[in-house]
């Protein structure tokens, strides 16, 4: 069904000899995800563009990548040059830590780039250590952290959130307080323990949906799942649509970053055909409509 309109809501990008990226630049570390050395390169709209050119992509949505975190709103700069030179990407989620005392300062400074939608701060915490990215869990619960999270709504900015689902209970008390900030969970929860944590992860992901607010990112599941196929992601995606319902999913690359897992097309038509028994106007609304409502395409 290549004809159905693809809207990517999760896609990097980065040009290594113009900015800095400290995990692609300082040398290859233990990480959740496995040895991403072969993503230590430059990735460019023409590079998004080439992968996913079998697809009728339209629009995407660009996340955070790690840019130097002592200019936080440099890739929102660079981004948008590149929107507005190439047309791609249409929406950028961007980094900003929220307990800063001056982080109202950063959001308006985000937010003179059009195409600019919101924050992600990645919360995920774990005591592996080559899967957390946190010293401490909790911090969506810190004072400091909520009073920037309260700066959000005022400024029409959603959140993306990135957590594990131990994390979840205290991820539905966020958004129960913060009812007005549209919340967007990351990477379909990003389940990176095993088939083992399955019932545990949807129990979890069951009471984050109770949150009206909360939409869900079907993604990134390559990363829990580095050989995966069509048949072991089905349970994950399916659940999560059951869960939060058509009306609050969305599907999405995280390219390059899944790309060490498979190519752009695999990913999208394992997608398709986990969906084939859906409506049209289903399928159109979780690789579309869904991702364009969300982030104000």
């Amino acid at each position: 069904m290549q004809d159905l309109p693809i809207i990517d809501a999760h896609h990097h990008l980065y040009d290594l000899k113009r900015n800095y990226y400290p995990w692609l630049q300082d040398g290859v570390k233990p990480i959740v995800f496995g040895d991403y050395t072969a993503i230590c390169q430059s990735y460019l709209v023409e590079d998004f563009l080439a992968d996913a050119r079998r697809q009728n992509l339209v629009k995407s949505v660009h996340l955070d990548v790690g840019y130097d975190p002592r200019d936080p709103v440099g890739e929102t700069r660079w981004l948008q040059e590149m929107a507005d030179s190439h047309g791609f990407p249409h929406g950028i989620v961007g980094y900003a830590d929220l307990s800063r005392g001056d982080v109202a300062d950063i959001l308006d400074a985000h937010r003179e780039h059009r195409n600019f939608r919101g924050i992600r701060q990645s919360l995920n915490y774990h005591p592996d250590p080559t899967k957390t990215y946190l010293d401490r869990s909790g911090v969506s619960n810190e004072t400091a952290w909520r009073r920037g999270f309260a700066e959000l709504a005022g400024r029409s900015l959603s959140f993306d959130l990135q957590i594990y689902y131990p994390q979840m209970e205290d991820s539905y008390q966020l958004a129960k307080a913060f009812p007005d900030t549209q919340i967007i969970l990351d990477h379909t929860g990003m389940q990176v323990d095993g088939p083992a944590h399955f019932q545990a992860w949807r129990s979890a992901m069951s009471r984050l949906a109770q949150a009206p607010n909360v939409a869900c990112k079907i993604s990134g599941l390559g990363m829990g799942d580095w050989q995966w196929t069509s048949e072991s992601i089905r349970p994950y995606v399916l659940a999560a649509i059951e869960i939060f319902g058509v009306e609050r999913c969305m599907f999405a690359s995280n390219f390059p970053v899944d790309k060490l897992f498979s190519s752009y097309d695999a990913l999208i038509e394992a997608f398709k055909a986990i969906t084939a028994d859906f409506s049209y106007a289903e399928r159109l609304r979780l690789f579309h409509d869904n991702a364009q409502g969300f982030y104000r395409l």
